[in-house]
This record gives C-alpha cells, sequence and structure tokens, in this order.
C-alpha cells in the first residue's frame, strides 16, 4: 500500500488536487484521503502489487508529498 503522511508545507487544497489528478478519485474522496492526512497523520491512497506502490510513491514525491510503501 501507498501511504501519505502530513507534513507542514503542502496546503490541504493541494493535496486533495494531487490526489484527483494522480488517482483519478473524485472531490469527496480525495477531500476524505486529505482529511485523514491532516487530522490522522497518515492515509493509505492506494494499494495493489508493490512495484506499482513504489511508481505511485514515486509520483507523489514528485507533487512534493512524503508518502511511502508498506505490506498491507
Amino acid at each position: 500500500m501507498t501511504i501519505v503522511w502530513d507534513d507542514p508545507v503542502n496546503l490541504m487544497s493541494y493535496v486533495t488536487w494531487v490526489f484527483q489528478k494522480l488517482f483519478g478519485y473524485n472531490k469527496d474522496k480525495a477531500e476524505k484521503l486529505m482529511m485523514d492526512v491532516h487530522t490522522k497523520g497518515k492515509a493509505v491512497v492506494s494499494s495493489g502489487a508493490r512495484e506499482r506502490m513504489e511508481m505511485d510513491a514515486n509520483q507523489l514525491h514528485g507533487y512534493g508529498l512524503w508518502a511511502t510503501v508498506d505490506r498491507a
């Protein structure tokens, strides 16, 4: 799974936009994940094959988000 962690840098609206752009999530789902990151400190944004999760994490890094890959 790919986990996005909270950071003090990125705006909530930007994080929501990145989730919509990268994963194709609708605005409600993207905002819910963003709020999990903001309030819980992290959110699982995708899951699947390890290679795909590493690619997702790398793309998130490209947008300046802190993301890691972990086992479910």
